[in-house]
């Protein structure tokens, strides 16, 4: 059989990508890192740009531990005590003691009583709606949630599915209203940081909202946070998003191990009851492996080093270069949106000249990621920075002195 006929159906739609923006095109490849020395924090080395050096303003490793000495060394330690990879799923012979001590301490970490590791945050949550979600129950999701989120629904095809305004609190209750009487079961499922604005779901009054109706329906209401870009990057002990807003009662937390913590993988936190569940019913889980015992031996280093004073001087310190870069930009007379979470969107509001800007960040060596039509909605395009606590003053200083430039020369 020939595959000729599907490479031109493919082809076709590749175009069409193209044609609406929405092309990635090829991917950059790093070749290589410098150090941090002196006043400046690490340089990667792209293909194509021979030994021109860049400052990674697009980095979600928003503490820099993937480069940390005593990170690297416990992964090392324990790919030579247990070897490079699981192996197997779980259930069969793929569980090593590194993932049973990640778990434990996740679970410590936020508070819960069990903690379960996934191959990643995306296949965490895709992994784990579709077991909560049956024929009786409404779903209701944040118009501006991750695309995992929206995937996660769409196959899991609940009884009803809710969109509420973004943040909106007033909308979220209504759409609630509206479910009365018509499933067994809800459940509110948001983003805790929204990573292309780095705004935040405000978690406290989700909670309030959910313990008013929770007895008007049979099996309750459970609220569902992915807080892959709050966990270690947001809160005054990097626990996120429910720290940061002080809520009290969110159902399950889903977060990363690849950001903030550097190292892979993703994992959820709830109650014993709901994973020993979840073992035994998410797809995602039972049938790929997990993340390497070596992987999981640096996640409980990372976590170490998080949950420390040296932990909180981290994110202190990330908190002024993020500040840093806000009034930098402000005074520059940019818009963004202000937020404590390093995630800072300068807004372009026009697809050219967000195209422009991102080419000539590029020139002067600073990696820094444009959202236009139709990732964003038109009128919404924004360039995404994000700061990490291995930047410097120096760093985002030389930031701000491009962007100046960029401003005058326009």
């Amino acid at each position: 059989m020939s595959v000729k006929k599907l490479e031109h159906v493919l082809s076709e739609k590749l175009r069409e990508l193209k044609e609406r923006g929405a092309l990635k095109g090829k991917e950059m490849v790093i070749t290589g890192i410098k150090h941090a020395e002196d006043k400046r924090g690490p340089r990667f080395l792209i293909e194509g740009h021979g030994e021109k050096e860049f400052l990674r303003m697009n980095s979600n490793s928003y503490l820099g531990m993937s480069l940390y000495r005593e990170i690297i060394e416990a992964e090392e330690e324990a790919a030579r005590t247990y070897g490079t990879g699981p192996g197997a799923v779980r259930f069969i012979s793929g569980t090593y003691q590194p993932h049973i001590d990640l778990e434990k301490k996740l679970a410590e970490f936020h508070n819960r009583e069990s903690a379960m590791i996934f191959s990643s945050a995306y296949a965490a949550v895709v992994g784990i709606v579709s077991p909560l979600i049956d024929n009786e129950t409404i779903v209701i999701s944040d118009e501006l949630n991750h695309n995992c989120i929206i995937n996660a629904i769409r196959l899991s095809r609940p009884k009803i599915k809710e969109i509420y305004k973004h943040l909106d609190m007033t909308d979220l209750e209504d759409r609630i209203r509206n479910a009365l009487g018509k499933a067994r079961r809800v459940l509110v499922i948001t983003d805790g940081i929204f990573s292309m604005r780095g705004d935040y779901a405000p978690l406290n009054i989700m909670v309030e909202i959910a313990k008013m109706y929770d007895s008007e329906f049979e099996e309750g209401m459970s609220i569902i946070v992915d807080d892959s870009h709050g966990v270690g990057a947001f809160g005054k002990t990097g626990r996120g998003t429910e720290e940061y807003t002080n809520a009290e009662g969110i159902d399950i937390i889903v977060a990363t191990l690849g950001k903030a913590l550097g190292v892979n993988g993703g994992y959820l936190a709830s109650t014993s009851t709901v994973i020993n569940y979840l073992r035994e019913t998410a797809p995602f889980y039972i049938y790929s492996n997990p993340i390497t015992p070596s992987e999981a031996s640096s996640a409980v280093k990372a976590l170490d080093i998080l949950d420390s004073e040296r932990g909180r001087r981290l994110l202190e310190n990330l908190r002024k270069l993020t500040k840093r870069l806000e009034k930098g930009l402000v005074d520059l007379g940019y818009e963004i949106i202000e937020s404590e979470h390093p995630v800072v969107p300068l807004m372009i509001r026009d697809t050219r000249r967000t195209s422009e800007l991102v080419q000539y960040l590029i020139e002067h060596g600073i990696l820094a990621t444009g959202l236009n039509y139709p990732v964003v909605p038109r009128g919404g395009e924004e360039i995404r920075f994000q700061v990490s606590a291995d930047h410097s003053e120096y760093d985002i200083d030389y930031v701000l002195g491009v962007l100046l430039r960029f401003k005058e020369t326009r």
